[in-house]
């Protein structure tokens, strides 16, 4: 049993393939007794799952899954900790970090802090020009008149597209270990993406270094989830936003004034986000980092892009909002799923997995990556009725548990040998469910 049982909501289930009749590419039979082995994505890669799950040892051992992730230096990771004492998880630290320190040397190279100015340079600060690769180095060079080409923690071979969001990405492969929680050695890197999906339109040159500076000290807001299903991932998000804060101050600040943090909670939620980002649009912030869920960040846009506010993801990943109105304001370091699908099918199809029941929440984020998923589980050669799919409705809080009772009935009925769950915090709730169906977990 799970540690804390909590309300139910409405469920929206659908499951597309036929069950009980045929054999898979390995030649079990469907309904057959076989191990499932479990696959995660980002927003359950996190040693909180397994915290969740402290009432069942070992579930979670075997469990491997994907989350955008670039390798990060030790030296990185211990000034992360001197911003977040504590911090364990670094999922999307990378990408928050990259998104404040764009955003200055964007204000810095343009020689002003209004939010137009900043998305107009932002693009161009991360391809062509000299290349740094630390916020100091960089601000130095802006300011010998030189046009530059970061390359942080995240935005590491490509800049960014034509759309807003990068080019390439890198992800970890995560493992569980017997403890239920992430075995860190044991995490492996692979990049997805095109350098040369780069944009390549005409950039604006820096601004004069003898251009009086506009706009006053560059007010910067977090839109974040402090709480709800992805609190878990607040840490490492703030923590990589205020570290890439206290870094550009220590540069000397943007235009010779200190970055104002103003922090906030999207809490994994449409209705908290939007109190908080009027909150934010009062205190007149010039950039909002967030939100964390794509299905937040699409209910934002539209009140802070029609603001003018300029607004960077580190963390919204569905490809949705490649093309969603945003007046050219709304930007992310994270890369679109269409590259996370990829790495995520090929660590299914390298663990041997060719029949797969694919666990999915009912929003803009889940709905996108299960559908890229499944297409290219296809692509690969699997058929499309060895591949299931279970959606669910999930809360409005993360005090809200998933109906997922019928879940453990229908995967045993299918008889899959891989199990993916896209989901947040609310994965714990479907894993139970399996472990107390007597689903048989892969070790």
């Amino acid at each position: 049993m799970l540690r804390t049982r909590l309300a139910a909501t409405v469920t929206a289930v659908a499951l597309f393939a036929a069950a009980g009749c045929g054999t898979d590419n390995a030649g079990t039979p469907a309904g057959g007794s076989g191990a499932v082995r479990l696959y995660g994505t980002d927003g359950n890669m996190s040693n909180s799952l397994g915290v969740s799950l402290e009432d069942r040892p070992g579930v979670l051992a075997g469990m491997t899954g994907t989350a955008p992730l670039a390798p990060l230096t030790e030296d990185f990771k211990a000034r992360l900790r001197a911003v977040q004492p504590g911090l364990e998880n670094f999922n999307y630290a990378g990408q928050s970090y990259d998104a404040v320190v764009v955003a200055a040397l964007a204000a810095e190279t343009g020689r002003s802090t209004a939010s137009r100015d900043i998305a107009r340079y932002l693009p161009g600060v991360t391809t062509g020009g000299t290349e740094c690769t630390t916020v100091a180095e960089c601000f130095d060079l802006i300011r010998k008149g030189k046009d530059i080409q970061y390359r942080g923690q995240s935005l590491r071979l490509g800049g960014f597209t034509d759309a807003g969001e990068p080019a390439t990405a890198t992800y970890g492969t995560l493992h569980f270990g017997r403890n239920n929680k992430i075995e860190d050695g044991m995490t492996e890197y692979v990049g997805a993406g095109n350098e040369a999906d780069t944009t390549t339109a005409a950039q604006p040159a820096p601004a004069p270094l003898d251009q009086a500076p506009k706009g006053g000290p560059l007010r910067i807001g977090g839109l974040l989830p402090k709480t709800g299903q992805l609190a878990s991932m607040h840490p490492p998000l703030v923590g990589g936003a205020k570290l890439g804060a206290k870094e550009v101050n220590d540069a000397g600040g943007v235009l010779d004034e200190d970055v104002v943090w103003i922090d906030g909670d999207d809490g994994t939620n449409p209705d908290v986000a939007k109190a908080t980002v009027e909150r934010l649009l009062a205190a007149e912030v010039r950039v909002i980092i967030g939100a964390g869920a794509s299905g937040v960040s699409k209910a934002v846009i539209p009140r802070v892009t029609g603001a003018g506010v300029l607004m960077i993801s580190p963390s919204a990943t569905s490809d949705e909002l490649s093309t969603i109105p945003d007046n050219d304001l709304f930007f992310r370091t994270a890369a679109p799923d269409l590259l996370q699908s990829k790495a995520l099918a090929d660590i299914v199809l390298r663990a041997g997995s060719r029949k797969v029941f694919v666990v999915a929440r009912d929003d803009t984020w889940g709905q996108g990556l299960l559908k890229n998923l499944k297409a290219n589980l296809e692509s690969a050669g699997i058929p499309a009725g060895n591949i299931a799919m279970f959606i669910y409705q999930p809360g409005a809080s993360a005090e809200d548990k998933p109906d997922v009772a019928t879940l453990a009935g229908l995967v045993k009925a299918f008889g899959p040998d891989g199990l993916v769950i896209i989901g947040f915090d609310e994965s714990a709730y479907v894993i139970d469910a399996l472990a107390a169906g007597d689903v048989t977990l892969h070790e």
